[in-house]
């Protein structure tokens, strides 16, 4: 395919960009390269290096409205992608071996940093996708480059939603950085998917109260640890008996989102309900050493150290599966905590027989805890704590929820 300024046209025309927009894009790209004094052929066209990129930006900033160095930025990297994507060199000779053993090594070294299995198969399932994008290319002939272009062919070719896109850029950059040892700081800027940002969906206290009178045993107590102490369901579901603190009435969630352990409520509605329920766990517990079965799964390090500990009571999963199943990671035949879909599903129920209509998840009983919260009247550096989230801006959302019951707004409409 010849590289000509018609053929970058026609790529412009197969992405979702406006008609009045297609022809500012070619500008963009050939002030780009005339600024740079690069000598062009009239019908061949050659990349825009990453030094010049930025520098073109900069002077830019000082002429142009903002929107339009935005353009002008995106133009840049949309035309790059188009002449990586077409350069007519020798495709790279597939090395199958060198990936597999990249893949193992991947998966080595996300078990030793106690990653969920939930990521390690997501991280996994993305490796595998860049590999064949790269069409097997050897992974010490790897560049940022490859690792840019496969991003921007997610976000312009497949439009894929931003938190598809995250899911391949933490992928990505966990293999660059700790399998290939490579440092693609500077690259991490390849076009985004345009993000879209929602409200959560919210329910109101008298909502929440209904859905759970329809929640059976035992989801009904997940999904008050969730509303009543802001967990995620990942964390209510690997709790142990040994994080519940009766006497403080407090819920210890260790290794949340982040790897961060946190403190949060134990509400005081659920002390004895939760209190009953152990006694049935420990029931299950002591079935499962009379028929002296393998311990519940530990992380890989404490495992090591302490081998029997997940015999202990201590370890236990709070919320354990009434079924024996087959650990993916050691093919170990052991008690696993409840299935987060056994969960969604007994809320979807709920929120069915409760009439309720508003597109909710079973996650949204934490944004409620949240909403809640700050309509009461807690300081916003309160909630994030007990949220677990690492910057307050996160946290800033649900006071876009909870700003007109604090405000005590009244339309003008309404006066």
């Amino acid at each position: 395919m010849k590289n000509s300024w018609h053929n970058f046209t026609d790529y412009l025309n197969e992405l979702p960009i406006s008609e009045k927009a297609k022809p500012f894009y070619v500008s963009w790209v050939k002030k780009a390269l005339s600024w740079h004094n690069k000598a062009q052929k009239k019908s061949e066209l050659s990349p825009i290096s990453e030094n010049n990129r930025k520098r073109f930006i900069k002077f830019l900033e000082t002429r142009y409205e903002p929107w339009q160095v935005a353009q002008a930025e995106e133009a840049i990297k949309l035309y790059n992608y188009f002449i990586s994507s077409v350069q007519t060199s020798s495709p790279e000779k597939p090395d199958q071996a060198a990936w597999s053993y990249i893949k193992e090594e991947a998966c080595r070294l996300m078990r030793l940093r106690h990653l969920s299995y939930r990521t390690e198969k997501t991280y996994l399932s993305w490796i595998e996708r860049f590999q064949k994008f790269t069409s097997s290319k050897a992974p010490a002939r790897l560049t940022a480059g490859d690792f840019q272009n496969f991003l921007t062919h997610l976000a312009v070719e497949r439009s894929v939603a931003p938190s598809t896109q995250n899911q391949a850029l933490n992928a990505l950059v966990f293999l660059y950085k700790n399998v290939l040892q490579q440092d693609i700081t500077a690259a991490i800027d390849a076009v985004r998917a345009r993000e879209k940002r929602r409200l959560p969906v919210v329910l109101e206290k008298e909502e929440v109260e209904q859905v759970l009178q329809y929640m059976p045993y035992p989801y009904y107590l997940i999904a008050g640890l969730m509303y009543g102490g802001g967990l995620r369901l990942s964390e209510a579901l690997n709790l142990r008996t040994k994080d519940v603190d009766f006497e403080k009435r407090q819920i210890i969630v260790r290794a949340g989102k982040g790897d961060k352990d946190r403190v949060t409520i134990l509400p005081e509605k659920l002390v004895d309900p939760l209190w009953e329920h152990l006694q049935k766990v420990r029931q299950l517990y002591e079935f499962d050493r009379e028929e002296n079965l393998p311990g519940v799964h530990l992380p890989e390090a404490l495992a090591r150290k302490y081998p029997n500990a997940g015999k202990e009571w201590a370890w236990f999963w709070l919320f354990p599966s009434p079924k024996l199943s087959v650990d993916p990671r050691t093919l170990t035949v052991r008690r696993h905590h409840l299935y987060p879909t056994s969960v969604q599903r007994a809320f979807k129920k709920a929120l069915a027989k409760a009439g309720l209509e508003k597109p909710a998840n079973v996650h949204s009983l934490r944004h409620s805890f949240a909403t809640h919260l700050l309509e009461a009247g807690y300081h916003i550096r309160t909630v994030q704590k007990l949220l677990g989230h690492k910057h307050v801006q996160t946290t800033m959302i649900y006071t876009h929820l909870a700003c007109q019951k604090l405000l005590k707004v009244q339309s003008p409409l309404d006066r």
